[in-house]
């Protein structure tokens, strides 16, 4: 059977990968998307409790992480949140900002879905799914002009490809290693991936007098970072102001996810969890007037189930706050504002709402996304570029998409 032959295939059916492809599409290139799964974008499905923070209106390049933190900016600055705004906006969905710039569809993910899906029919887009890809063949070692690509559907021929497989987060709905073997067929380079925006855990032992704790939320200050190193590192610490959720296994809520990407094996995390409150000398303040018992005091302070919990954990603390020593009082609120611990580890890709590290950004056009592979491009999460919690990772997406969409549509004007 003769092959089947595009100007462009695009593989992966998330945010990049659609986006991507309607944008090449409407540029006037004949463009198939294909996918292993048989839905798209899942990952917009279920983001944003389903939905999909699907920007930050503030986001720049400071709010992303990678070996090479300037890599980012030539496409985020070409592709804005207002552009994305704009063409919400077109397609007349609403949508809210909820907290710090974080913009939500006002009534579902699908709507984003949906758009998504008609830019691609705009763009006459040609979409398999499911359809597995089994390998690519490099058109130099083919002796032809174009990927040899074999799929479950055929033999497929491209002179360009995109990989938008996505990383490894979230396994139940179908993330693979696809990319990152294809990055390694080509010889590319990674930067070694790791679950980020992730729970952190605690060995079970440690964790046991915190344990009933959980479901608490209570707005924290947290950071990471190695405050007690040197002073070229300790300038490196990062502190997020966010909510924090105690769980069984250890710390979850945005506070968390946001330092668990900057967190590394064995660094210790600080947490104040009363930020804004001067503790130590309210305490003291109290021990000249009032017969409470600390807890009750500190209850005042704090949520009651974490002032309960703190205070069982010295006898010093279990008693009314006039018979306390100032000692006690101000080691008391320094442990509940320094809280200092070590993670044992996170709850990995399961519970991972991304994947840091990816294709190093040193084999890759900033510019055009494409490899050092001649018509082999990776856009999205797969690149090593990863956002704060809040929309940024969806910006990054976006942004990518169409850095690459231009520039295949640019190359394909050029006869190239």
């Amino acid at each position: 059977m003769p092959a089947h032959s595009f100007d462009v295939v695009v593989i992966g059916a998330g945010a990049a990968g659609l986006f991507c492809a309607g944008i090449a599409g409407q540029r006037g290139l004949k463009v198939l998307l294909v996918d292993h799964g048989d839905k798209v974008a899942e990952k917009i499905r279920i983001s944003g409790g389903g939905r999909c923070n699907f920007t930050n209106r503030d986001a720049t390049p400071a709010n992303f992480l990678s070996e090479n933190p300037h890599f980012c900016r030539s496409a985020l600055s070409r592709y804005t949140p207002q552009d994305f705004i704009a063409l919400l906006q077109r397609y007349q969905i609403p949508f809210h900002e909820k907290h710090k710039g974080q913009l939500f569809c006002d009534r579902s993910a699908e709507d984003v879905i949906n758009l998504l899906l008609a830019e691609c029919v705009a763009g006459g887009v040609t979409r398999w799914q499911p359809c597995s890809i089994k390998s690519i063949t490099d058109p130099m070692t083919a002796g032809a002009g174009s990927y040899q690509i074999e799929s479950d559907r055929g033999r497929i021929e491209a002179p360009q490809v995109v990989i938008a497989t996505g990383g490894l987060s979230i396994p139940k709905i179908g993330a693979t290693d696809f990319g990152y073997r294809m990055a390694r067929q080509f010889g590319l380079r990674l930067v070694e991936p790791r679950p980020g925006l992730v729970p952190l855990t605690f060995d079970g032992e440690a964790w046991a007098p915190y344990a009933q704790l959980a479901g608490l939320a209570l707005p924290v200050l947290i950071e990471t970072g190695a405050a007690d190193a040197t002073p070229k590192q300790r300038k490196k610490a990062v502190v997020f102001a966010e909510d924090l959720l105690f769980t069984h296994r250890g710390l979850s809520g945005p506070a968390v996810l946001q330092i668990s990407s900057f967190w590394r094996e064995g660094q210790p995390v600080r947490i104040n969890l009363a930020p804004g409150v001067d503790l130590s000398t309210l305490l003291l303040r109290a021990k000249a007037s009032s017969k409470k018992l600390i807890a009750n005091e500190l209850a005042s302070l704090v949520p009651s189930r974490l002032a309960d919990a703190w205070v069982s954990r010295d006898p010093a603390w279990q008693k009314p706050v006039s018979e306390a020593t100032d000692k006690a009082l101000t080691t008391l609120a320094d442990r509940l504002t320094d809280w200092q611990l070590v993670p044992t580890g996170t709850e990995g890709y399961k519970k991972a709402e991304v994947t840091l590290g990816g294709i190093d950004t040193r084999d890759l056009s900033s510019q055009t996304m494409e490899s050092k592979q001649p018509g082999l491009y990776f856009i999205g999460e797969i690149v090593d570029v990863t956002g704060w919690l809040g929309g940024y990772n969806f910006q990054w997406a976006w942004a990518s998409a169409h850095a690459c969409a231009e520039a295949l549509a640019a190359k394909n004007l050029n006869g190239a």
